[in-house]
């Protein structure tokens, strides 16, 4: 039954003592898994004496829990409308259900995105399973955590003994752990736009922006904008302002004259020789920090340069070049955003000091802050603030008078969204720029007066070429049309079409999924394909077994992912991993399930009925791509049912070829996403023999009698092993005749080399 059904009548009243919810046990799956294919946090909650009391029988608990977070408002809940939960809250649920809505509702309020949820009832009365998304495990505890302390504090709140509960704090704490443990938005627009391709990703540390898309041999690594093909050469000499401006003139792109100087005095000289106004900046600064622009006096030349020397390790003199500072983002040689900084001033009212009006009138501003998600910064009383007040006879603590405007900063934010208004010669001018450097992506930075004209009309120039740029104005413009950036850098790293996957067989079913793992295992690597496989004997590496041991779990075959060697990966799942952890993968090219008997899947995890052991073997079969293949054994029934829910091909195995269910199925043919009929195909035995089956066609791959671990075939459970595999790798598209020489030479599991993690990768 439902968490949510509808509520009982009883209106009698709960002892506070007595008011309790209890986590028994806390879970985190990291992959797919009986709920949804995303990453969840599965809690058993004991809720005790509240099973007896719905929400609607506690007094004053819905009003303070609306008031508390009114952004419940948007969750549908059942209703699927707006609205919905609350509405069922007033009508009376449980506090699993409650529980599952404001932890999914303190993570969003937190930055983290995602609203699955689901609370369902166990065997025992009072105890329930409640599931949330979880992108991050530590995040999504501490918010049910939280959730759990908040639907408490509703319960029992009785002004004025004491507080209500502080949802601004815990909403602050979580923020807090959003933004130090989890991706900051530039990588995660990246991660996005690779999802929405459906390029699988794997994140590398636990903190930071480190990810891998794609799986295997054909991944590439992101480092927020930085990527596999960003030379490290090219990120060094994007840090040498001077050395960069050298290579881009000798190429013929136009830059500001200038030299590095060693003091405050021969800053002075260098303005002198090129010609004032000058700008004075670090040499390998970033972020715009210690730049000085327009510099006309001795008196300001030499401070900026003790002032820029404090933010890098040299300062450069160069040519003030007029006009407006423009940020171009370069990918893969092509532009594909541009952004421009403006001036930020504020207006005097006779009454407030400057420093007082930069707080009231720009810092005020909700788009401004501390943290990534804010597109503007937040202006500090800094050198270059109090030198550009200062040169307008101000100081931060002067009350300028009603109507007067005084600038703060010459060039603020490139808030700007200007993509559209690019001339092509200055496009081209920054591409060009991004190739000398030798990056793949770059943020370029240009001064010109008007970004729609050609670049040598008015005399603009190419300041900076900057390596790992932020995405985020891009991604989110203080004004002006947002840029998708993020798929802009994933179709770079990913051209014409290419997914990041390696093939991926998945086994799971109640047994023989050790033999057949290593079998397909044996089968793919015979195509030259450095095939890694975890499963319930050991962590392979090609023939080589790295560790003994059952690996058919979640972290082997993460690693096996990561592995950048690994052209194809193998790996067993048993119904407990399922439960516990979750798949490794997001999706398969195959997805075989052996066979079921139910009687073994009882008594763990709350499992009791067929019905609960076919929704965990079924994970197998949802994760099938649709350009893949669910193997099933057409000897269930219960797999019989579930070759209905893969999303793409099925084939059937069967000793027995004249199964209604072979019959039925070799007659009738699939259409597929271009409207064409494909014949469905199945592995049966007819005579001795193994048959590859498609539509009425049938081809005699191999004898039993040369299959030795079949036994001639009087070994049922072993061929049908045999029978799954030759599934698996026929929907790969592997050549029958290479199979055939598989299958015959596969002399079972119990010879595969045992080598320990140390000599996995000597000579030997």
């Amino acid at each position: 039954m439902l968490a949510c059904a509808n509520a009982n009548t009883n209106t009698g009243y709960i002892n506070n003592n007595n008011k309790n919810i209890k986590f028994l046990e806390i879970r985190h799956l990291n992959g797919p898994n009986i709920w949804t294919c995303r990453p969840v946090l599965e809690a058993i909650v004991d809720i005790g004496e509240l099973e007896d009391f719905p929400s609607d029988t506690i007094p004053g608990f819905y009003e303070r829990l609306s008031s508390w977070l009114p952004s419940l408002i948007e969750h549908r809940c059942s209703y699927g409308e707006r609205g919905g939960f609350l509405r069922r809250l007033k009508e009376g649920t449980w506090p699993g259900h409650i529980l599952e809505h404001v932890t999914l509702e303190l993570q969003n309020l937190a930055g983290m995105s995602g609203g699955f949820g689901r609370a369902r009832e166990t065997s025992q009365r009072g105890v329930y399973k409640v599931t949330v998304s979880a992108w991050h495990e530590g995040i999504a505890r501490n918010a049910l955590f939280a959730a759990r302390e908040l639907v408490l504090a509703a319960m029992e709140y009785q002004p004025p003994r004491n507080e209500p509960y502080d949802v601004k704090g815990a909403i602050e704490r979580l923020r807090d752990m959003v933004d130090s443990l989890w991706l900051g938005p530039s990588t995660a627009c990246i991660v996005e736009a690779a999802t929405t391709r459906n390029i699988p990703s794997i994140r590398l540390l636990a903190k930071g922006n480190l990810v891998q898309l794609g799986y295997g041999a054909r991944s590439q690594r992101i480092w927020t904008a930085e990527t596999d093909r960003t030379p490290a050469i090219a990120e060094s000499i994007s840090r040498d302002k001077d050395l960069t401006k050298a290579l881009l003139r000798s190429c013929g792109v136009p830059v500001p004259e200038g030299r590095i100087v060693n003091s405050g005095e021969d800053a002075w000289d260098a303005a002198q020789d090129i010609g004032l106004p000058v700008v004075i900046k670090p040499c390998d600064g970033n972020h715009g920090r210690g730049v000085f622009i327009e510099l006309t006096t001795r008196e300001e030349i030499e401070p900026a340069y003790h002032a820029a020397l404090a933010q890098g390790s040299g300062v450069l003199v160069e040519r003030y070049v007029p006009g407006t500072e423009h940020r171009l983002l370069v990918v893969g040689g092509r532009l594909v955003a541009a952004n421009r900084g403006d001036s930020v001033s504020v207006i005097g009212d006779g009454k407030s000091t400057i420093s007082e009006l930069i707080a009231h009138q720009i810092n005020s501003d909700p788009r401004r802050g501390s943290t990534e998600d804010h597109p503007l910064n937040l202006i500090g009383i800094d050198g270059v603030t109090i030198m550009e007040i200062a040169r307008q006879g101000f100081t931060v603590n002067s009350i300028p008078s009603a109507g007067l405007e005084v600038l703060i900063q010459r060039n603020g934010n490139h808030a700007f969204d200007v993509t559209d208004e690019v001339h092509s010669s200055i496009a081209a001018a920054a591409s060009l720029a991004a190739r000398i450097v030798g990056l793949d992506i770059a943020g370029i930075d240009l001064v010109a007066r008007d970004i729609s004209r050609p670049l040598t009309e008015q005399g603009a120039a190419i300041v900076e070429v900057n390596a790992g740029p932020g995405l985020l104005m891009h991604i989110k413009p203080a004004v002006g049309t947002p840029r998708p950036v993020g798929k802009a850098i994933v179709d770079h790293l990913f051209p014409d079409n290419n997914d990041g996957r390696i093939p991926v067989v998945g086994i799971t079913g109640s047994y023989g999924k050790t033999t057949v793992a290593h079998l397909v295992a044996h089968l793919l690597a015979l195509t030259g394909r450095h095939t890694g496989l975890a499963c319930g004997d050991g962590f392979y590496l090609g023939a080589r077994q790295v560790y003994k041991g059952n690996h058919a779990n979640w972290k082997s075959g993460n690693n096996i992912l990561m592995n950048r060697s690994i052209e194809a990966a193998v790996f067993e799942n048993s119904g407990d991993s399922i439960l516990s952890e979750g798949l490794a993968y997001d999706g398969c090219q195959a997805g075989i399930v052996t066979n079921i008997d139910v009687s073994r899947h009882y008594g763990r995890y709350d499992i009791e009925t067929p019905k609960q052991v076919f929704d965990v073997l079924r994970t197998q079969v949802d994760v099938v791509l649709p350009a893949g293949a669910a193997v099933l054994n057409a000897r269930e029934p219960m797999l019989v049912e579930m070759a209905a829910l893969c999303n793409g091909e099925v084939i059937y195995f069967s000793l027995d070829p004249e199964l209604p269910v072979i019959s039925t199925h070799r007659t009738s043919g699939t259409e597929s996403a271009g409207g064409s009929v494909r014949s469905n195909r199945a592995v049966i035995v007819r005579d001795g023999n193994i048959l590859l089956v498609t539509g009425s066609s049938e081809v005699t791959l191999a004898k039993l009698a040369d299959v030795s671990v079949t036994q001639g075939g009087h070994a049922a459970q072993e061929t049908e092993n045999v029978l799954a595999a030759v599934g698996a790798v026929w929907s790969l598209g592997i050549a029958p005749a290479l199979i055939r020489s598989g299958i015959e030479s596969f002399s079972g599991i119990q010879d595969r080399k045992t080598l320990t993690a140390e000599s996995v990768f000597s000579d030997e």
